[in-house]
């Protein structure tokens, strides 16, 4: 395909991306790998989200042990597998400053990512000063704009899964991120539907929802999330029913657990 092509492909995407944060609240499932990739898309779903811990995991690591390098790579493999538009964790930018973040954006979207968020959380020093936080956003929002298709850039607010759930913090970071450019807000680890509410009601960008077993997708929709995603969740039940199947096999010595859907073939090969 021609690189003119490529891009007009590349738009399409983005601009089928954006539409659905204006439509009805969605489901966004995360592939781990371009195999699972393929399995989500044959299952219907309209967009798919890397994961940055279900990744980790197939290289054997823990989340946040990523390189920009090995994220652009996978975003490649990701979006050469299925003709679905393809959103990016990366994290915070695999940097501290500005200048990092603007960066990983760009680096996503050359792998052909039509969307991608960045976080306010360092795994060495914390969660950031609002300020610098904001400043990251604001210039992750300008390379954004100056790609040529509407990426969709998502801001998140880590304070609920980094050990200080300061809802009122969070909002103020979330309306923060607003300003300086984000399409999109996100608070991973709202536990309920009233959390989801104050952060809808304060914001006036389409909300992301982490989803977790507790809350149903009606009580995310009721509260105002128009975007659902699960995370790693989804490498990790794979990989925990991988693990019964090996423990049933080394302590009984039969198979009976080793059959696998004849679908499986049909999605690598639809």
């Amino acid at each position: 395909m021609s690189q003119r092509n490529v891009a007009l492909v590349q738009k399409d995407k983005a601009e089928a991306f954006r539409a659905l944060h204006g439509g009805e609240p969605f489901l966004i499932p995360n592939p781990w790998d371009a195999g699972s990739a393929k399995v989500l898309a044959g299952l219907g779903f309209q967009a798919l989200a890397t994961t940055s811990s279900g990744f980790a995991f197939t290289l054997g690591r823990l989340d946040g042990n990523l390189t920009l390098d090995e994220v652009t790579a996978h975003v490649r493999a990701l979006d050469q597998a299925t003709e679905l538009p393809v959103s990016v964790d990366l994290e915070n930018g695999y940097g501290p400053t500005p200048e990092d973040a603007a960066l990983a954006i760009r680096r996503a979207a050359e792998a052909g990512a039509v969307g991608g968020s960045i976080e306010d959380y360092d795994p060495e020093g914390g969660i950031y000063a609002l300020d610098h936080a904001t400043e990251r956003v604001a210039a992750a929002a300008e390379a954004a704009r100056t790609l040529g298709f509407p990426f969709t850039l998502t801001a998140r607010a880590e304070n609920q899964i980094r050990g200080n759930p300061d809802l009122d913090d969070t909002i103020a970071r979330l309306q923060a991120y607003e300003r300086a450019g984000a399409d999109v807000l996100y608070a991973p680890g709202l536990r309920s539907g009233e959390e989801i509410r104050a952060v809808s009601e304060a914001t006036s960008r389409p909300i992301s929802v982490l989803a977790h077993p507790e809350l149903s997708m009606p009580e995310i929709v009721d509260a105002g999330g128009q975007r659902i995603s699960v995370g790693g969740a989804l490498a990790f039940v794979a990989a925990g029913a991988m693990a019964v199947a090996a423990a049933q096999m080394r302590d009984s010595g039969e198979f009976a657990a080793l059959t696998a859907p004849a679908k499986v073939w049909k999605w690598l090969t639809g």
